[in-house]
């Protein structure tokens, strides 16, 4: 089938283990002829976005990229932003599916134009809840007015909307009030792929080498953004400096902001607490691939999926919405941002051997099948 992923709402970029990411590769592996409808944006590693130079090709999964520039001087972030070219280009791939990523941009109207007249089946997943979008009146307003009435025109058109957390399949019913019965979870995910090659014992066994872990040391993971709204990790840090035992080591990764350099700095001595710095969507599978636990103590990110799905046990920050990751005991939660609540779980997990295994078991049985990218990507289009 000609399948068509539109994301449009924000920048797109290549190699990153987003939905849009995933869902692209595995429907191309699937012998489908994939397309990816997308802006002319991108995020750096500087953590900016910037102009992709190229507006037509294919990446290194096979599927075609399509970047549209912007009508007018509006920027990437501007909710009425219109692309230039985005019905004739639907019209000339002329898709049996239209998986479209977030639904808060004007352009719906030519997806809805496009559907009147074929036989397209269309899917749609949410990223919004009350965490990160509709914050403020002015916000909640807007969705209830601008994004509500696209969404009920799109609606007759739609196979499934999709929240990818309990709390934006909460989101959808919420703000935008389409028939429930249209409404289901699909979670984010591990990429199958990159689960097999960061699990080779070899590259495992030189990684903690090269950072000075040892085959006895117990090694804690943790990554992502770290700034204003993910200070926690600062937290963690402090937490795992308090704990009297050599053999208990942390690896931190990802980027900083500036204000934030010189505290986490401070707390960094090399050995037993290591700051390592960014690293791209595939060294982070082969991270947490040699942890004997990740811990995650700030906002969700799409790095708990993952995690889940490498089969690795986990200790995470409590929030309504997201306990989808527990399947059963692979998962502990914290639910203070507290030096002491983060030292307090660790060491329960560090000095209960059993549960550490029973976690890990759990993580291996459960996760590593609900959480892959490839049956991810297969139900999506199968509803």
């Amino acid at each position: 089938m000609k399948v068509l992923h539109i994301c449009v709402c924000g920048p797109v970029t290549d190699g990153w283990n987003y939905q849009e990411n995933m869902l692209t590769k595995y429907h191309s592996k699937f012998g489908h002829d994939v397309t990816l409808l997308a802006p002319q944006w991108a995020w750096g590693t500087n953590g900016k976005v910037e102009k992709n130079k190229s507006s037509n090709y294919r990446n290194q999964d096979g599927v075609q990229i399509i970047r549209l520039p912007i009508i007018g001087k509006k920027e990437i972030f501007n909710s009425f932003k219109r692309y230039i070219g985005f019905y004739n280009v639907i019209e000339e791939i002329s898709p049996d599916i239209i998986f479209v990523h977030n639904i808060q941009f004007i352009d719906i109207v030519n997806i809805v134009k496009y559907a009147r007249k074929s036989s397209v089946k269309i899917y749609v997943d949410n990223h919004a809840d009350f965490s990160n979008s509709a914050r403020t009146l002015m916000a909640k307003i807007f969705y209830k007015v601008v994004w509500r009435f696209l969404a009920k025109k799109i609606e007759p058109f739609i196979e499934k909307f999709y929240g990818v957390l309990p709390s934006r399949v909460d989101f959808i019913k919420a703000m935008y009030r389409v028939n429930p019965e249209k409404v289901e979870l699909l979670v984010m995910g591990a990429d199958d792929d990159e689960v097999l090659k960061a699990s080779d014992l070899r590259i495992k066994r030189l990684l903690r080498e090269k950072h000075k872990i040892n085959e006895n040391d117990f090694l804690i993971v943790t990554g992502g953004k770290i700034d204003e709204f993910k200070m926690q990790t600062l937290l963690l840090m402090q937490a795992v400096k308090r704990i009297d035992n050599k053999n208990v080591k942390l690896l931190v990764f990802g980027s900083v902001a500036d204000n934030l350099k010189e505290k986490l700095y401070s707390l960094c001595d090399g050995e037993k607490i290591q700051y390592i710095g960014w690293v791209n969507a595939a060294d982070s599978y082969k991270y947490f691939a040699i942890a004997d636990l990740v811990v995650f103590p700030g906002r969700h990110s799409i790095f708990w999926e993952q995690v889940v799905g490498q089969g690795i046990p986990m200790i995470c920050k409590y929030w309504d919405g997201s306990s989808h990751i527990d399947l059963g005991g692979n998962v502990e939660f914290i639910y203070q941002d507290t030096v002491d609540s983060i030292y307090c779980k660790i060491m329960d997990v560090i000095m209960t051997p059993n549960k550490i295994i029973e976690m890990k078991k759990v993580a291996e049985k459960e996760g590593m099948k609900y959480f892959s990218y490839k049956n991810i990507s297969e139900r999506s289009i199968l509803q």
